[in-house]
Order: structure tokens, then C-alpha cells, then sequence
């Protein structure tokens, strides 16, 4: 039997990059960075792909420096360079389950980044079927 699942608490590292396609599906690629327990290690980069509702929550909420809770699975994009003709790899994390995590307050201030002190963004939507233990 195998698993594969990743859950993540951490701050978006820039503003989602949004793809539209024709047949109405959505993309939203960013970086998410999750700091370690110790303050004085660097925090642990991750890409993100988030498809279809969840990617449209997050091109219309998350900015730069929001509070993010993700449960997602791992996987290897695989492609060959243009350039290069070389085999080239990155790992990302596709979301199944994305959570704003900051505060209304957060939110309204311009969040992490912007200006305001701590960041994040709420999305008010419809509850979902799905609780996620953050």
C-alpha cells in the first residue's frame, strides 16, 4: 500500500500565477515557503498547482505573504528542455485542499508583504464537505 499525501502550513512566497484554458479549467501555480522549528534555518520552498475552483479562490484571495494550510500530493514534472534537448525534472505538490488561513483583519490591512504585520487572506465561500485539522 502506498501514500502519498503532504500537508503544509506556510506563506504564499509571491502572487499565484493564473492560467485560463478554453474548455473553462483553471490553473494557479506559486511558491509556498514553511519555516523550520528553528528560527535561524531557512524555510523550505515548495511549488504549488492548485486546479479549478480552489485555483480561481486562490487567484482572487491569496497575495504575496498569506497564511496558507495545503493538503496535497507530491509529484515529478518531467519535461525536456527546448533549448537544451536535456531531461529536466521539479518537484511539485498538486492541492487538493486549500485553506486561507490569516484573518479578516490580516486581509483588510493588505496583508504579509504589502505593509501590514502579519498577512494572510479569508475567503468566506460556501463550506466545504472536507474538515481539515490545521
Amino acid at each position: 500500500m502506498g501514500v502519498n499525501s503532504i500537508t503544509l502550513v506556510g506563506r504564499a512566497g509571491r502572487d499565484p500565477e493564473v492560467r485560463y484554458f478554453e474548455s473553462g479549467t483553471v490553473v494557479a501555480n506559486l511558491t509556498l515557503a514553511v519555516n523550520r522549528r528553528s528560527r535561524d534555518d531557512e524555510p523550505d520552498w515548495f511549488n504549488l498547482e492548485i486546479w479549478g475552483k480552489q485555483a480561481q479562490v486562490a487567484a482572487d484571495y491569496v497575495r504575496k505573504g498569506s497564511l496558507l494550510g495545503i493538503i496535497g500530493s507530491f509529484k515529478l514534472d518531467r519535461w525536456t528542455d527546448r533549448t537544451s534537448g536535456e531531461e529536466r525534472s521539479k518537484p511539485v505538490v498538486r492541492v487538493d485542499r486549500l485553506e486561507l488561513l490569516g484573518s479578516k483583519r490580516d486581509a483588510e490591512q493588505g496583508g504579509y508583504g504589502d505593509g501590514g504585520p502579519s498577512g494572510g487572506s479569508s475567503y468566506q465561500g460556501e463550506p466545504s464537505d472536507q474538515e481539515v485539522p490545521f
